[in-house]
């Protein structure tokens, strides 16, 4: 495993972050990753060279658990080995029914889930504190002051925003630089090859400020894995799931990752895989670590070792200058216009 620094900051990562999304998440009444199990996916992340792991206070069900089950493994390891980054913005189940200021990005609710999310990771500290959303309620000065006395108190090294729109990155930014408060250094946006929505607008800031990228679902929910196959060549939205998988049960498949261009990028991943004798999901990981513009990490969630196992080998392969061309220009038509949405 190769370790890069993390765009502007100070923190040198695993190419590949771990995400911990299903730890202790209850999906129809099942729990898709319990403890011993996420204990046993942390500990072949670390044996496979990953340092760099991402949570939130409200992964699990309840809320809380993913945080807990790492807090558990790090008592047994050197937290310093370790990049940790969770976030803050919903509504916090772990205490009953929440409450008013119970979510959002006041100091308020701010100062209450830092303090449970250390308590819960039973570390002194953050490497990184993501905004998991932007509030449309609480002022951005507001949000960048606090955020900016954790910095400045030691409980947070670096600040991160997760999913919002270009503009507000852009004020968020702005803010910070104005008032002197620390600002963002690493975004955390839906980001693969067969995105249904452009995000270059929001990439051109991160450019522009050289801002690390840790896309979530960079795999788009699986579909990146080949593992679907298209049912209708008039429809991209008829698919042939395997049984168990995000399609088969989560109605937001279709519409977050089926599309013309989905189907394009595919074709396209498959091809470049089948040259290097590669998995499709591991190059369509290697198509985002080899972003150039920007230092670009991307995060992913296996759901067992070997899964994880393959994840990983995306970083002992190698794609050309035309392989990567090929994957990106599979996004758009012959008239040089996006495929689908």
């Amino acid at each position: 495993m190769d370790y890069r620094r993390l765009g502007n900051t100070g923190l040198s990562v695993s190419e590949l972050c771990f995400g911990t999304w299903r730890f202790g998440r209850e999906t129809n009444g099942v729990v898709e990753t319990g403890r011993e199990e996420a204990h046993e996916l942390l500990d072949a992340a670390a044996d496979h060279g990953i340092n760099f792991i991402d949570t939130a206070n409200v992964y699990g069900t309840p809320n809380g658990t993913s945080e807990e089950y790492i807090g558990e493994w790090l008592d047994e390891r050197e937290r310093e080995d370790y990049v940790i980054a969770s976030k803050v913005y919903f509504p916090f189940d772990g205490r009953g029914e929440p409450g008013p200021n119970d979510s959002g990005l006041g100091r308020k609710h701010i100062r209450a889930q830092v303090e449970g999310t250390l308590d819960r990771l039973d570390t002194d500290y953050l490497d990184i504190y993501y905004i998991h959303r932007w509030d449309e309620e609480t002022p951005i000065g507001e949000t960048m002051r606090v955020l900016d006395e954790l910095v400045s108190e030691g409980t947070v090294h670096y600040l991160g925003a997760s999913t919002m729109a270009a503009w507000q990155l852009t004020k968020a930014l702005w803010t910070a630089d104005a008032d002197d408060y620390a600002r963002f250094d690493v975004v955390q946006p839906l980001h693969h090859a067969g995105y249904y929505e452009d995000v270059k607008e929001y990439l051109d800031v991160c450019v522009d400020q050289d801002i690390a990228v840790c896309p979530y679902s960079p795999l788009a929910g699986g579909f990146l894995t080949g593992k679907y196959e298209r049912a209708d060549p008039d429809d991209p939205e008829a698919v042939i799931a395997p049984d168990g998988s995000r399609a088969s049960f989560d109605d937001r498949f279709e519409r977050f990752y089926l599309s013309e261009r989905g189907w394009k990028v595919l074709d396209a991943v498959r091809a470049v895989a089948d040259e290097l004798d590669a998995t499709p999901a591991q190059v369509a990981l290697r198509w985002l670590t080899d972003w150039d513009e920007f230092t670009c990490v991307p995060i992913v969630g296996a759901r067992t070792t070997d899964q994880l196992a393959e994840n990983v080998a995306a970083t002992e392969i190698d794609l050309s200058d035309d392989q990567w061309d090929r994957i990106m220009d599979a996004r758009y038509g012959p008239d040089g216009t996006l495929w689908g949405h």
